[in-house]
């Protein structure tokens, strides 16, 4: 059984590709959890990250351009985006503990990201979830 830690790894990946340009990845959502072996009450809770990301996705970039200093949303990494895009997200918008969510895309990013996006991101969540 997937954890939730592969359930939010896969939305970073969903996010990515939606980010990219693929806004129909939507359609494929299922597919793609399904092809990760993510079922049952993750690809629920992985569903529910997903489209909650993408429907509040002006609020969430309007909190993350408020927290970047001297920096426009462009310039920071898709991968990045989309993790800080889906933690953001549950730290606003979910009952989630905020510790345990930075600490997820603290992990995510060391998998996923640069070599300093771990520093970058836990910083700027720290900053959203005051």
């Amino acid at each position: 059984m997937a954890t939730r830690t592969q359930a939010r790894e896969s939305v970073v990946g969903l996010l990515y590709a939606y980010d990219l340009g693929n806004q129909d990845i939507a359609k494929f959502a299922d597919i793609i959890l399904e092809d990760k072996k993510i079922r049952n009450k993750q690809r629920e809770f992985a569903l529910n990250l997903f489209s909650g990301t993408i429907d509040k996705l002006n609020d969430i970039d309007l909190e993350l351009s408020s927290h970047l200093q001297q920096r426009d949303i462009d310039e920071v990494g898709i991968v990045e985006k989309s993790i800080l895009r889906l933690s953001i997200y549950e730290i606003l918008f979910t009952d989630l503990d905020k510790a345990i969510i930075i600490n997820e895309a603290i992990e995510l990013s060391k998998r996923l990201a640069s070599d300093n996006a771990p520093k970058f991101i836990n910083g700027l969540l720290d900053k959203v979830s005051k």
